[in-house]
């Protein structure tokens, strides 16, 4: 469990601090990137998957509870070599994704502290640390993050079991493509960890004009990518 830890603390914290990075990037004032447009934070959040990965290629770069229990659906034998499929192992893996989630949030509000401090809208803060949606329909915002995350852990079951076979730079823009297609009407969490643990860092941290944090969504991008890796890992069954 150990390796587990140390290996998905820092690869999570390495996707986060760039992906959570590329948003306030784009969506802060004063900032280099501002106006970049969703592109580039598709992009961003692409090459932040290829980092991630990367850094936990030691216990498959799971980097996501969608992740996980998506492999743990579809009764594949082991994560990654050496670390097999049981109840202790998937606890350890979640567990090290909230936190790296929670560390690489904090990491990159200290990049971008003083302009958090100047920025005046509260939307746009709570934007750079989670998801929410343009047109907030819950029901229709939690099916778009089931298919969104089915497509995700569908095709990394389909090319080998775990993240890390598939590689990284093929993870990468998978995360694009998911992006650019279906990301326009939630934002695409596509990962509970992504979204919860910088959820609560934007509560905890204390940026001026920061507002509510928006409870009342959270659970969305927590069920629906869940639900989306548990069909697409019983799916993978009759195509492996």
């Amino acid at each position: 469990m150990g390796t587990i830890f140390l290996y998905e603390i820092g690869g999570t914290a390495m996707l986060i601090l760039l992906g959570v990075g590329v948003v306030a990037n784009v969506v802060l004032g004063k900032t280099k990137g501002n106006g970049g447009g969703w592109l580039l934070i598709s992009f961003g959040w692409g090459l932040a998957v290829f980092a991630g990965v990367f850094v936990a290629f030691k216990t498959g770069a799971h980097l996501n509870p969608a992740v996980t229990i998506g492999i743990l659906s579809s009764g594949a034998e082991e994560y990654a070599p050496g670390i097999a499929v049981n109840f202790g192992n998937t606890i350890a893996y979640l567990a090290a994704e909230m936190i790296g989630a929670m560390i690489g949030a904090f990491l990159a509000w200290a990049v971008y502290k003083k302009h958090y401090d100047e920025e005046k809208e509260a939307g746009n803060i709570l934007g750079t640390f989670s998801t929410g949606p343009e047109i907030r329909s819950y029901g229709w915002n939690f099916v778009t993050e089931v298919i969104a995350t089915f497509v995700l852990v569908f095709v990394i079951l389909l090319f080998g079991g775990t993240p890390h076979e598939l590689g990284p730079l093929a993870v990468g823009l998978l995360v694009v493509a998911i992006g650019a297609s279906l990301g326009g009407p939630t934002g695409y969490a596509i990962n509970p960890a992504r979204d919860l643990g910088p959820r609560i860092v934007h509560a905890l941290l204390p940026i001026p004009n920061k507002g509510s944090s928006d409870w009342s969504y959270s659970w969305v991008p927590i069920a629906g990518p869940l639900v989306g890796a548990i069909i697409a890992g019983l799916l993978s069954r009759a195509f492996i």
